[in-house]
């Protein structure tokens, strides 16, 4: 297990929620992939534009690792419903400490069936 990996992802966690666009874009591919119930996209110009309207928060709980891949369940709350949080999962490829791509998913499972991982990766239940 890299923690390296881990660290990055909960770091990206951290900048999205405190709206720290310029730490959210460090710890991100130039190229980065993103892909939601929205739609699809690519690049740092994209994922600022994302994250700057977005109006959502991610708070990471249960985590699934294997080489190099994450799925990350989340407990989502959105600006325009704060009364009415979600629980989301993500799925992160982080390569040379940069998350490459992320998609999110409406089911920890779907995201577990998307990147193959299983309940034995869990490497941590917040």
């Amino acid at each position: 297990m890299s923690t390296s990996e881990i660290a990055t992802v909960l770091a990206w966690h951290d900048a999205l929620n405190a709206g720290d666009i310029d730490t959210l874009l460090s710890v991100s591919s130039d190229d980065i992939e993103m892909g939601g119930p929205t739609g699809a996209s690519q690049g740092l110009p994209a994922l600022r534009e994302w994250a700057s309207t977005a109006g959502i928060t991610l708070i990471p709980k249960r985590m699934y690792y294997y080489d190099g891949v994450l799925v990350v369940e989340q407990e989502a709350t959105s600006t325009t419903n704060p009364a009415e949080p979600s629980t989301v999962a993500s799925a992160f490829r982080v390569v040379h400490d940069q998350v490459i791509s992320t998609f999110r998913h409406e089911t920890l499972e779907l995201a577990l069936s998307s990147t193959d991982l299983t309940e034995k990766d869990l490497v941590s239940d917040a």
